[in-house]
């Protein structure tokens, strides 16, 4: 498998998990403009994309969808509530061409087979996904306020893991741009992971597989890279084998190799 994220931050969350056959787009929150640019400088026709999955409805993750349809013509897979609520945002993508699963349950998509647990975060039914091809696999954890023991349960042993490291704690209550009610909301059990936070679950779940971290949604104005970095090496115990990145929110990735 190759993880290929093509942004990830509070603007526009969009990723594509790809092997040999099989190629899905993980969450449509980049505008379709971004996301077919980003598809063309990664090497991706976007005919080759064969799915896309949606983890919640939030706009970062599920906006660009109505305009992208016209370009990709292939199904997307959410939870009832989560399909419900993003028809509701936009007519538009009442046409998709749904394909409904339950959070708890594990389905076949394609060469993948992929297992949808319950996060919590301020959304309908929001969900993170085990991602496996043969015996490889991949943990996606994305807009989570804290990390319960089911989550921690579905990505321990996972070759790659993929988890959102929103915001430094100290940066984001010294902010004066966001008002107190926000910063409530972000550090709420049902908001997003803080680098302390997305340090102790790297540390809980890592196993002897584990070989990559990639760090996702930060803010731009309450998180560096080098702090969420750091967070997460120190919770690694210095294990090199492990290599942790930050995905940017303004530039794709370049393909990494999982397993």
């Amino acid at each position: 498998m190759e993880l290929i994220v093509l942004g990830s931050g509070s603007s526009g969350n969009t990723a594509v998990l790809r092997s040999d056959d099989t190629a899905i787009l993980l969450d449509a929150g980049l505008s379709a403009r971004k996301t077919l640019q980003r598809l063309a400088a990664a090497g991706l026709d976007p005919a080759q994309i064969t799915a896309i999955l949606l983890t919640h409805e939030h706009g970062d993750h599920a906006g660009g969808l109505p305009v992208l349809l016209q370009t990709l013509r292939c199904p997307v897979y959410a939870t009832r509530l989560t399909a419900e609520e993003v028809r509701d945002q936009d007519p538009r993508n009442a046409a998709a061409e749904w394909r409904l699963f339950a959070t708890g349950s594990s389905f076949t998509l394609e060469s993948f087979e992929v297992t949808a647990f319950s996060v919590p975060h301020d959304a309908a039914d929001p969900v993170g996904f085990s991602i496996r091809r043969e015996s490889v696999s991949i943990g996606i954890l994305t807009d989570l306020g804290h990390v319960t023991n089911s989550v921690l349960h579905h990505v321990t042993g996972a070759d790659c893991l993929f988890v959102e490291a929103n915001h430094d704690e100290q940066l984001l209550q010294s902010d004066t741009k966001r008002p107190f009610s926000i910063k409530q909301r972000i550090m709420s059990p049902h908001g997003h992971l803080s680098n302390r936070a997305a340090a102790e679950l790297v540390g809980k779940a890592r196993s002897a597989r584990l070989r990559r971290v990639v760090l996702g949604h930060l803010s731009r104005d309450c998180n560096t890279a080098e702090l969420a970095v750091a967070a997460v090496e120190a919770a690694l115990n210095g294990h090199g084998t492990v290599a942790v990145s930050c995905a940017r929110h303004d530039e794709p990735m370049p393909p990494m190799a999982i397993g």
